[in-house]
């Protein structure tokens, strides 16, 4: 079997889901909300724990697959509503973890998980009191 790199991984994961979201794609799959998803969300999450908590590897690939898609859902839906895509969901984290780890992308140091927690919290309390005075 060819394996795939994960942009064409992505890419196909992301049409999958435009098509079950279709007007000739899956009635289900065209039904759901967000508010829908909650439910499924939080089972997905739920299983996800144990199998971490079992330390089921094989399970565990599954159910992030699994949680996966409840979010692709969820953000395909958000896209169909004029909300936000899939790529704004990539494009803030990847900025956040880009600003958080200052001592991984910038000149900040920290050589310790507890100076990296630190640093971490200073950087986020700092979002938050900049997004405060907008």
């Amino acid at each position: 079997m060819e394996t795939k790199d994960r942009k064409e991984l992505f890419d196909q994961f992301c049409s999958i889901i435009e098509k079950l979201r279709a007007p000739d794609g899956c009635p289900w799959d065209r039904k759901q909300t967000a508010e829908s998803l909650r439910k499924s969300l939080l089972e997905e999450c739920n299983e996800a724990l144990d199998a971490i908590d079992k330390k089921d590897d094989a399970n565990l690939c599954e159910e992030l697959g699994d949680v996966l898609l409840v979010l692709g859902m969820i953000a395909r839906i958000k896209e169909e509503e004029g909300s936000f895509s899939i790529s704004d969901v990539l494009s803030g984290v990847n900025d956040k973890l880009i600003r958080r780890h200052p001592h991984v992308f910038g000149d900040a140091k920290a050589s310790t998980p507890e100076e990296v927690l630190k640093l971490w919290n200073q950087v986020k309390a700092e979002e938050k009191k900049k997004a405060s005075l907008q």
